[in-house]
């Protein structure tokens, strides 16, 4: 079936929950949008749109992105009897400057200056949005394909006249916007067993015909951001993360790709979901402290407003220029009060009353002077977890004072142990964590700062098969 910008059409409550999950999904869509400093020209606005890219089918093998994503979640249907989907992404528009010249023609151009901003090529993201109301019942067996949403944006180009102050035409901005076509399937099955709950499936496809090419071309016929917002009211969704006892072994066959489900709108309701590209918690929320979006997540909210406002008159323009939302973040930053600015310093989200005093260090810890917590030492903690003083790596036995190679592999994702690859450590203790695996706690044997690390317990930690131990005779190559 095609999908119709009217289908979802909610009623009281449930309207007010899916607004409240809208301002979370917000952040999600628009993360990383345009970065500080907000400007077309930076760096960081130059390799744009992290999360939630879902890309024609013939780019999949060009930068290890994908045409689809799956979102597996445990539904109790109780009284409900309808399916609630709203899909949301980006669209990408590619804007381009024009001048217009005295003879009336336009002449495309690298940048458009005006008095208050400097007009420069981007690629905007306009917001669509798929929605989806089907009846539960229809979303089981062979009859749930009739239900897939299909939906096709054509390619279009838009004109937007540039004037002065005077109303006096100084050029165009030139909008294109690529096809972008694709589907979304929903498909619920119960599952066997005491309990009534069903697992509730819903595929995102891109389904573009587009040729293959780099992540450039492939970007206008993508959706960016791609995230749904599920609700079925009258019946509860279950949390992947906290789920009843009974429902842990059908959680964990639970299927997600690229996606993440996780309970939203206001604490305590269960029968709304936000898939998202990126991992959240059940019930996230916005932090009251923030000011308006920023764009950059990765950032902190205080430093950002900060380096913000220091941005020179000409940079402000430009940013103006790059996007509307940069330019929002601009004069939001210029008209922010002192007492907003102090807000984003910090808080504090709970307090608990302290009714023991602390007790004296355990015996062997030493404490240094004007603090009130020890330097960790794992040789010292009478509470670390047991371990063993050595472990087997290679037919040698690998603890404190051993030399050792380090060679972490494919499978950690620390970009830091990438560099480290090669370097020659110490082992200064075999630790064991919470479920007792096992790890080398190391220091760098070229690092000037090895002594203060030493004195402050601050380790790197490899697992043993992360590590390479050094024998009599390579200790010294190079």
């Amino acid at each position: 079936m095609a999908a119709d910008p009217d289908l979802l059409s909610s009623p009281g409550t449930l309207d007010d929950a899916l607004d409240h999950a809208r301002t979370v999904a917000d952040a999600v869509l628009f993360e990383g949008y345009v970065l500080y400093p907000y400007r077309a020209s930076s760096a960081k606005n130059r390799m744009r749109w992290q999360f939630g890219v879902l890309v024609p089918p013939a780019c999949t093998a060009q930068g290890g992105e994908y045409a689809e994503q799956r979102t597996d979640i445990l539904l109790e249907p109780r009284t409900a009897d309808r399916l609630h989907a709203e899909l949301r992404f980006l669209h990408v528009r590619r804007r381009t400057v024009e001048r217009l010249d005295p003879d009336g023609t336009y002449t495309e151009v690298p940048e458009l200056e005006l008095p208050d901003r400097v007009l420069v090529p981007w690629d905007e993201g306009h917001e669509e949005r798929i929605r989806l109301h089907a009846p539960l019942a229809e979303l089981t067996g062979e009859q749930a394909h009739t239900r897939t949403v299909t939906f096709d944006l054509p390619p279009a180009v838009e004109h937007e006249p540039v004037r002065d102050a005077e109303g006096r035409t100084l050029g165009r901005l030139v909008r294109r916007r690529a096809r972008l076509a694709g589907e979304i399937r929903p498909y619920v099955e119960q599952l066997p067993g005491p309990y009534r709950v069903s697992r509730l499936t819903v595929t995102v496809h891109n389904t573009t015909d587009a040729p293959a090419g780099d992540r450039t071309t492939a970007l206008p016929h993508s959706m960016i951001g791609a995230h749904l917002l599920l609700a079925v009211e009258g019946g509860r969704f279950l949390s992947m993360t906290d789920p009843p006892e009974w429902a842990r072994p059908a959680v964990a066959e639970l299927r997600n790709d690229h996606t993440w489900p996780v309970l939203a709108g206001p604490a305590g309701r269960e029968d709304l979901v936000l898939s998202s590209p990126i991992i959240l918690e059940d019930h996230p929320v916005l932090a009251d402290e923030s000011p308006g979006p920023l764009y950059d997540a990765t950032e902190i909210d205080e430093i950002l407003s900060l380096r913000t406002a220091a941005l020179t008159e000409r940079e402000k323009r430009e940013a103006r220029g790059t996007d509307d939302r940069a330019a929002e973040v601009i004069d939001l930053v210029d008209s922010m009060p002192d007492a907003v600015r102090e807000r984003l310093h910090g808080a504090i989200r709970g307090l608990r009353e302290v009714t023991d005093p602390p007790g004296p260090p355990a015996a062997g810890l030493t404490l240094p002077e004007g603090t009130g917590h020890p330097w960790w030492d794992p040789q010292q903690d009478p509470e670390a977890a047991d371990a063993p003083t050595t472990i087997p790596i290679d037919g040698e036995a690998v603890g404190q004072g051993s030399r050792v190679l380090l060679t972490p592999g494919a499978r950690r994702t620390d970009a830091q142990d990438a560099f480290l690859r090669g370097c020659r450590a110490t082992v200064e203790a075999v630790v064991a964590d919470l479920d007792g695996e096992l790890h080398l706690a190391v220091v760098l044997d070229d690092d000037p700062g090895t002594d203060i690390r030493r004195q402050q317990g601050r380790f790197l930690y490899f697992k043993p098969d992360e590590v390479a131990p050094l024998r009599e005779g390579e200790e010294e190559e190079p």
